[in-house]
């Protein structure tokens, strides 16, 4: 069964790694994931949703038909709107794309650095800490309702934060 220290010690590692933010989709059912969890810079999230990028954004659309890890360089052929080249303008200006899908649900991530691209050894821990939360979160692992509900309130915080965060 998780336990949501756990997740918040991974989630915390995941932003360590993330200097300019990430966004990680958990078991998405259609086109809604149970838990999301987002830490870009606000002003790409207000952006983001007003423009609905999430249609055309590069990172989504490889990672409902593809599986693995990939540089945000060599999304180009996705990206045919511009998205990435938007986000830079706001610092994220590296990232990698992950996307799994185990356990009958599809879980998609992102995560952003402003200064250099991730090195291999970065991105095989960001996918391996990936896969490990998807596999925390599941609701086939037993998750009981005290976890999942301190999961959402923790998703809201994470790309809701309050004025003092």
């Amino acid at each position: 069964m998780a336990d949501k220290q756990d997740i918040r010690t991974v989630l915390k590692r995941l932003e360590d790694q993330s200097p300019t933010g990430f966004a990680i989709a958990f078991h998405i059912k259609f086109t809604t994931p149970e838990f999301l969890f987002q830490t870009y810079p606000k002003a790409w999230i207000d952006l983001y949703s007003e423009r609905g990028y999430v249609m055309s954004d590069p990172i989504v659309r490889w990672g409902f038909s593809e599986t693995g890890i990939i540089s945000w360089a060599d999304l180009g052929e996705w990206d045919d709107a511009g998205v990435l080249a938007e986000s830079a303008r706001f610092g994220m200006n590296h990232g990698v794309a992950i996307s799994i899908e185990d356990g009958g649900t599809r879980s998609v991530a992102g995560f952003a650095r402003n200064d250099r691209a991730f090195t291999d050894e970065e991105a095989a821990q960001l996918q391996a800490d990936v896969e490990r939360l998807h596999h925390m979160t599941s609701s086939a692992d037993g998750m009981s309702p005290t976890v999942r509900e301190a999961l959402h309130d923790l998703s809201v915080q994470m790309t809701h934060p309050g004025p003092s965060e």
